[in-house]
């Protein structure tokens, strides 16, 4: 494998590794490509991310992106990956300030500010559920869920810091009421305009310190509850806000910071762990 340039970057604390690949040149040099994700995704060893972003050309809108998660796993959409792909599409020159680009979850539109921040429009969510029991380990847990591109179940807390989110979150990602897996956002509500978020990420398989379609799922939640109104701030673990706006439309707006810009070496995903 030759040299890669790719970016660093960061969505209010979500990381992702992103490269333009409108030449094809992943797809030419790497056989495997989940096997190469989860290389360069890992932490201390090479690169490190949540997940890998691949800027790919679209006949059907600015561009398209094939977005991973650090397992190696396809995800039909990120809230805050996609705000990363947007900024640096239009760092790059592939798309204006204002764009559409392809996902699995289907073409999404973004507006990058002038300070950094981009707000995303999303797919409208589907399958909402209020507050509706699962058994787990002999109990009942009370929780709603909804796709917002990807699956997550909503629980609301009193005392967000003390959430089991490790084994309460994996016991949820993987129960049954979720054939393909689900994200579990722990949501606790501070007024009627901000709340506290965290969540445990499928295909990270862990908690990330913020997570674009869980603070939108949160938000979906919590305004259908009646517990906030259109607009609510997501205070995420990493300290940044997510503002969540939930109207006719949904849109998810935050920052969108390029870290560093750098080239992949060979011995960068050549390595025995």
């Amino acid at each position: 494998m030759d040299s890669l340039k790719f970016f660093k970057m960061s969505g209010c604390g979500n990381d992702f590794i992103l490269i333009d690949n409108r030449d094809g040149s992943i797809d030419s040099q790497v056989s495997d490509i989940p096997g190469f994700v989860q290389k360069v995704c890992e932490r201390r060893h090479s690169v490190g991310a949540d997940g890998l972003i691949l800027i790919e050309r679209s006949d059907k809108a600015d561009f398209a992106w094939r977005f991973y998660n650090a397992d190696g796993s396809l995800a039909e959409m990120c809230g805050n990956g996609g705000r990363c792909a947007a900024r640096f599409a239009y760092i790059k020159g592939i798309a204006p300030d204002h764009m559409a680009f392809q996902t699995l979850a289907g073409t999404m539109k973004a507006e990058v500010h002038a300070d950094g921040r981009v707000k995303l429009q999303l797919t409208r969510p589907t399958a909402l559920k209020l507050d509706y029991a699962i058994s787990l380990d002999g109990a009942e847990l009370f929780l709603s869920s909804v796709d917002t591109g990807v699956p997550h179940a909503v629980i609301i807390t009193d005392h967000i810091d003390r959430a089991p989110l490790e084994t309460l979150g994996r016991s949820v990602r993987y129960h049954k009421s979720f054939p393909k897996g689900t994200n579990v956002d722990f949501v606790e509500i501070v007024d009627r305009s901000s709340a506290k978020i965290r969540t445990y990420e499928r295909g990270v398989e862990g908690e990330t310190y913020a997570c674009g379609t869980g603070a939108v799922a949160a938000g979906v939640v919590l305004k259908a509850k009646g517990a906030t109104g259109d607009v609510v701030d997501m205070r995420t673990r990493g300290g940044e806000i997510l503002r969540v706006y939930v109207t006719e439309d949904v849109y998810l707006e935050g920052s969108a910071r390029v870290i560093y810009e750098g080239t992949l070496w060979p011995e960068a995903r050549d390595y025995t762990t």
